[in-house]
């Protein structure tokens, strides 16, 4: 009998061991993110600065807000291991979230691009159509996807 017991104490050791291993990777990947996350935002800072002065802040409007959109996206993946970190489970909706944030980044930077493929060629033109019709396809599929996660008396995914 006492063989049994003994077992069950290694395991629960091991449980332990490998629940702290856990903690210790989302706090390194949370730093890591939110370092990245954040020196992003202070580059985007100088950034629009810059194009502000320069007078190219229209030219360049796209471009900055892909970045941003980067940002936002590094931010939910933060949420996420936060979350995964505090619950110790594995929660769907945050992804969701950050593939609807990159579709949307897509979808922005396909369709400012839109002019240049409508001036060279069709295949390119009838590529990007293409893209876009998949990418739409995509982003309805998500928002159906946190719909359905929805539990009952929530009014909005948190994210």
């Amino acid at each position: 009998m006492a063989e049994p017991k003994k077992k069950e104490e290694v395991r629960e050791w091991l449980a332990k061991a490998f629940e702290g291993a856990e903690d210790v990777l989302y706090i390194g990947l949370g730093l890591l993110l939110a370092a990245a996350a954040f020196s992003l935002l202070v580059t985007e800072i100088f950034y629009f600065g810059s194009y502000l002065l320069a007078g190219t802040l229209s030219g360049n409007i796209v471009l900055l807000l892909d970045r941003i959109l980067l940002i936002i996206m590094l931010v939910e993946v933060l949420y996420t291991v936060q979350v995964s970190f505090a619950e110790h489970t594995l929660r769907p909706e945050p992804f969701l979230i950050v593939g609807m944030i990159a579709v949307t980044r897509r979808i922005l930077v396909l369709t400012a691009e839109m002019s240049k493929f409508i001036q060279e060629d069709e295949p390119g033109f009838r590529n990007a159509m293409i893209e876009l019709a998949l990418l739409t396809a995509l982003i309805v599929t998500l928002v159906i996807s946190l719909r359905l996660l929805q539990r009952p008396g929530q009014k909005a995914i948190q994210a």
